[in-house]
This record gives structure tokens, C-alpha cells and sequence, in this order.
């Protein structure tokens, strides 16, 4: 997926291209301008307590839908989707444990699974490139740097857990404008968490990501700018260890129908 002429260029391409085992590639820089989400799926005893962390915790784990116990379209965002076949690759937790990184989600689907959609950065890389700051990874279709914070969450009911921000390189005269840009996108996590020294916020080695790929600097001059990432909930089902939770596979999204100026604030 590397010739950018393959690139599926809608959400609902993308999607085909997925649920046909087309494509299985991080979803960074796919389907341009679409708003892409962080997926979560929980029991629905857990599902009230899960809304109330998301509700407490926005920066890391904005809603953009919830579905339905045992639904699997996503009817408000992606109308003909279908949440066990329309991710590249998914991650299963057990009791905080990974135990399976599967293709879809037919031996796994129950019907009592409740599905949040989470905003993404993703959505916003387009913002950035369009004034100017490179991002590797979006041009190869590869993952962004992840790394788990000292940044503690809010907890709610059974869930608690640290932050994880995604990472990227910004030339320091264009910080300024970087904060600007993403500020304008709060359901996909908005303005940066942290701009900067990664000891401050526990984080010992940029080079040394926790989910992702590593991205070294291109430039003496760029600065590590940090935003609260949708991986979040993977740290949480780690340190929390509800008895299920199905999530993405970090970097390998979910992507909507929306556009992502649908999401933009003036």
C-alpha cells in the first residue's frame, strides 16, 4: 500500500478494501479528509462504567457514537459498516492480558458487546500536512510513535489506567501554528497534551515508543509534540483488567463516513 495511487480515498472504500483482507496496513494517510476512530468493545455490564471513564477522561477517549449491545453497523457514521470485519486488525484482552490479534471479529462477537467509536489524530494529520509539517509516517502509511504517560486518567467505576499520547516531530517555528490547527479538531482529541521534554511526562526514550513505530527527528530544530492518544483504553483494559474489551490493534483504525471538517470548529 505504499503506491499512494492504491490508497482508498472514502471511508467506505477503505472499509471494502478491509473487510475483503485488502488492506491491513496502519490507516494513516488512507482515505484523506475522513475522520478515522479508535475502537473500544466491552460487555454491557461494563458499558456504563466504560461511557462514564470516556465522559470524564475527553482528551484521550472522545465518543463519536455508541453502538448498541450486539450491534455491529455503525448507523450514524458508516450506514452498511460492520464493526467485526471493517478493522485491519483488532486486539482481544482477557482479564488485562492480550491473547489474540485477529483479523476480524466473527469467533470472538457475542451479543452482548457494546462498540464505542473514540476519536482519532489521524483525522487532523491532514491539517498538519496542509501547513506544512511532515509527517513521515502519514506519506509511507505507517504507525505513528505511542508511548504509555505518567499521566494518570479519572477513574470511573472499574476503570482506571495512565494516558497514552501518539508523538510527532514539529519544526519549532511551526509549534505555534501545530497547536492552532489541531485545536480546531476536539473531538479527535484537539491541542496537544504536552509540548516538549518527554521526562515530564514519563516518558525515558523517544526512540523507544510503547505501541507504534519509531521516528526519529529529521531536523535539529523539531520539537516532540505530544497529543492524548485512543490507545488510551488499551492501557486502561491493562491496568483495569475487565474480565473482555476488544479494541483496534494500535494505528489500524476504524474510519467513518464523515468528513473531517464535520468535526472542525470554527
Amino acid at each position: 500500500m505504499s503506491d499512494q495511487a492504491a490508497v482508498p480515498r472514502t471511508g467506505a472504500e477503505l472499509r471494502a478494501a478491509v473487510r475483503a483482507g485488502r488492506h491491513r496496513l496502519p490507516t494513516s494517510g488512507a482515505a484523506p479528509d475522513h475522520v478515522q476512530t479508535n475502537v473500544a468493545i466491552l460487555p454491557q455490564d461494563l458499558a456504563f462504567e466504560f461511557l462514564l471513564f470516556c465522559q470524564r477522561n475527553p482528551k484521550p477517549c472522545p465518543v463519536i457514537e455508541v453502538l448498541e449491545a450486539g450491534q455491529v453497523d455503525a448507523r450514524l457514521t458508516a450506514p452498511g459498516s460492520d464493526i467485526r470485519t471493517d478493522v485491519p486488525r483488532y486486539r482481544v484482552y482477557r482479564h488485562g492480558i492480550l491473547v489474540d490479534e485477529p483479523d476480524t471479529l466473527h469467533a470472538w462477537w457475542r451479543h452482548d458487546l457494546v462498540t464505542f467509536l473514540l476519536g482519532c489524530s489521524f483525522t487532523f494529520e491532514h491539517a498538519l500536512v496542509r501547513i506544512g509539517i511532515e509527517l513521515p509516517h502519514f506519506r509511507a502509511c505507517r504507525n505513528v510513535s505511542m508511548f504509555i504517560t505518567n499521566i494518570e486518567t479519572v477513574p470511573a467505576g472499574r476503570f482506571h489506567g495512565p494516558m497514552v499520547v501518539s508523538m510527532r516531530w514539529v519544526p519549532r517555528g511551526k509549534v505555534v501554528r501545530a497547536v492552532q490547527a489541531t485545536s480546531r479538531f476536539p473531538a479527535v482529541h484537539g491541542a496537544p497534551v504536552h509540548v516538549g521534554d518527554p521526562s515530564q511526562i514519563g516518558i525515558a526514550d523517544l526512540l523507544a515508543p510503547d505501541f507504534g513505530d519509531t521516528w526519529p527527528p529529521s531536523s535539529p530544530d523539531d520539537v516532540p509534540v505530544f497529543w492524548a492518544c485512543g490507545v488510551t483504553p488499551q492501557a486502561v483494559a491493562m491496568a483495569s483488567k475487565p474480565e473482555l474489551m476488544i479494541t483496534h490493534a494500535p494505528g489500524h483504525m476504524f474510519v467513518t463516513d464523515l468528513r473531517d471538517e464535520d468535526l472542525a470548529i470554527l
